[in-house]
């Protein structure tokens, strides 16, 4: 690897660092923000590009506060603002252009300091109702006493009224137990579709291009966009929703499944090494970066803990020699397979 590249990892791995303390820093629990401050400024003094990237970020937050400020605190009107702001930018171009001139006058808005951070963390993220940091999980009882579980780097936003009880899954995965109430029923909507409960405990995870159900108990719904068909999807079944519909019903170990997400593990059984990878990255804070190409041909059956991803990695290269781990900094670790000699 050349040192420009090293150099540009490195750089992302600060932004994404910079990005968690963000989140951290923008937490709802006055305790948890007092013991981010503390760690905040412990970071910024580590190294002098951390307090480069803290320049920019606490633009942001200042921007985030006085956002949130003037929508009396409450993060949905302070997000539907930002949005709508950066909606007049170019009010008469098309969809793609408007979404490309929202982004950027979003940017410009609350003063991001790069990409790789705006990608990190979107204003949708930094304003949901609920989210988690990577390597944090939460767990929440809801008004109407369901009960929501967001997995690492999650985010959800609320949409309960006298008519429904909505969520909104904006990033990550959520487990789902619902309250009977025959009254409201309990959808998840997410860009490729809705589920609407029927009395029942899921798993839902938004990826970039789709929704995957995973169902643990009873039967649920499914619709991919307004005006397809409703399939039902019983448990012990676990479904892929994407702009082409609702694929075939695989089916699962629901015991495995829950347990896992209890005890913060990850269950491969027979996956592409690059799926595993994509998973433990979203837990390590920072990145783990890889070639796509060269690990696709190995497959992992494993039990990988998601709360140590350094020791999930060892675990790793233990089962397959080949692999090589390079840690550049406590956040940034790059994997590749070895040259055959």
């Amino acid at each position: 690897m050349s040192r420009a590249s090293a150099d540009g990892l490195a750089a992302d791995a600060t932004a994404m660092q910079a990005a968690e303390w963000i989140v951290r820093l923008t937490a709802d629990d006055p305790a948890e923000r007092e013991r981010a401050r503390e760690g905040f400024e412990a970071w910024k003094q580590a190294d002098p590009r951390h307090a480069a990237a803290a320049a920019g970020m606490e633009r942001l937050l200042g921007q985030l506060q006085t956002v949130r400020e003037s929508s009396g605190g409450h993060a949905r009107p302070a997000h539907a603002a930002l949005t709508a702001s950066a909606a007049e930018a170019r009010p008469r171009q098309s969809r793609g252009r408007r979404q490309a001139g929202a982004t950027l006058a979003l940017t410009l808005a609350l003063g991001l300091c790069g990409g790789m951070l705006l990608r990190a963390c979107p204003p949708a993220y930094l304003l949901a109702d609920m989210r988690t940091a990577t390597g944090d999980t939460r767990a929440q009882v809801l008004p109407d006493g369901s009960r929501i579980s967001l997995d690492t780097g999650s985010a959800v936003n609320l949409h309960y009224d006298a008519g429904q009880r909505g969520i909104e899954l904006v990033r990550g995965a959520i487990r789902v137990e619902v309250a009977p109430d025959a009254a409201r029923p309990f959808v998840v909507r997410t860009p490729q579709g809705s589920i609407r409960a029927l009395g029942t405990r899921f798993i839902v995870r938004r990826d970039a291009e789709a929704t995957v159900l995973t169902m643990l108990e009873s039967r649920t719904t499914v619709q991919a966009g307004a005006g397809a068909e409703a399939r039902v999807i019983d448990p012990g079944r676990r479904v892929r929703i994407t702009g082409a519909g609702i694929g075939p019903a695989e089916p699962v170990d629901v015991r495995s499944i829950d347990n896992a997400w209890t005890r913060r593990q990850l269950v491969a059984d027979d996956r592409p090494l690059p799926e595993v990878l994509d998973e433990l990255d979203r837990y390590h804070p920072g990145g783990i970066v890889y070639d796509r190409a060269r690990t696709q041909g190995i497959r992992v059956s494993a039990v990988l803990p998601l709360d140590d991803t350094t020791r999930a990695l060892q675990l790793l290269v233990d089962s397959f020699p080949q692999l090589r781990v390079r840690t550049l900094t406590s956040y940034l670790v790059l994997v590749d397979t070895a040259d055959p000699s």
